[in-house]
């Protein structure tokens, strides 16, 4: 399927565009924008994270599926990319704001061609205000933030190191009056320093999608238990209980005080029925 690139006529630029103090005077897409019905979250983070900051991704934009909400990123390494396909995963519309042109040769990084591309045929979009075939320099990733936080009503950030460029992107969303959400990270690492800096400005924290959805307005929903959940063995709910966190297998074993073998088949069972996920033997709680 062709995603001709189309230039945006003024008139219909996204109107949170208009309010920046740096509006764009040109605009360029490819697939669909976001309707006016959506409410935009930016989410933004470190090209270099961390294991702990996939799974606050994973976590909290599940958590979102089902409501209004379209994720805005910028497609770069790292928590960007990892937004667009946990979006992707709960079927919301995310919409992608490349540092580069919109060309298939130029687009930035070109590693992540093949998710822009998943990113147009799920019904999503890209916007950029370079031309098609303009690659990216150090000077157009700031110029861009300024997009990503000026179209969405809220930013959440979750990794960024004291440096990091993604400290630009909260900084704008700050400036243009737009609610900054902050995920509270280890006070050990450093991809942390970037995010507890604006904390302290007072940034709203973040700690689940409830969260989220108060500060975009958007009431939750009832939640009800799984039906599934009403039929969980006393061993099952033993194993739910000590996952209040997420744990190492080994340790998810000790603290349950089940034997080894009786306990890797309940993890592989529960995890198939979809109650708890794993990546590289760290057990979470799904939903």
């Amino acid at each position: 399927m062709d995603f001709p690139i189309q230039n945006l006529p003024a008139g219909d630029f996204p109107h949170r565009l208009n309010e920046i103090p740096q509006p764009p005077t040109t605009l360029n897409y490819r697939g669909k924008l976001p309707t006016k019905d959506l409410t935009l979250l930016s989410i933004v983070g470190s090209r270099k994270y961390t294991t702990y900051g996939k799974q606050v991704v994973d976590d909290l934009v599940q958590g979102l599926a089902g409501y209004p909400i379209g994720i805005v990123s910028g497609l770069a390494l790292g928590i960007d990319s990892l937004s667009h396909e946990a979006a992707l995963r709960n079927n919301l519309y995310t919409l992608a704001i490349p540092g580069s042109g919109l060309g298939d040769n130029a687009l930035y990084p070109a590693s992540h061609k093949s998710l822009a591309y998943k990113i147009l045929e799920a019904g999503g979009g890209m916007l950029s205000e370079f031309e098609p075939d303009f690659r990216a320099t150090k000077w157009s990733f700031p110029q861009r933030n300024r997009l990503v936080a000026g179209i969405s009503q809220a930013t959440l950030l979750v990794e960024a190191a004291e440096k990091s460029g993604t400290l630009i992107t909260a900084k704008y969303t700050a400036d243009y009056n737009r609610d900054l959400m902050v995920v509270p990270g280890s006070i050990f690492s450093k991809t942390s320093a970037g995010t507890h800096q604006f904390l302290k400005l007072g940034a709203t924290p973040v700690t689940c999608s409830e969260d989220i959805l108060e500060v975009l307005q958007i009431e939750p929903k009832s939640q009800q238990t799984p039906s599934n959940a009403l039929d969980l063995s006393p061993t099952e709910l033993l194993i739910l209980d000590n996952l209040d966190e997420p744990t190492h297998r080994d340790e998810l074993i000790r603290k349950t005080g089940l034997p080894i073998d009786q306990a890797s088949q309940l993890l592989m069972m529960m995890e198939l029925q979809g109650h708890i996920a794993s990546e590289q033997n760290i057990y979470r709680l799904v939903g």
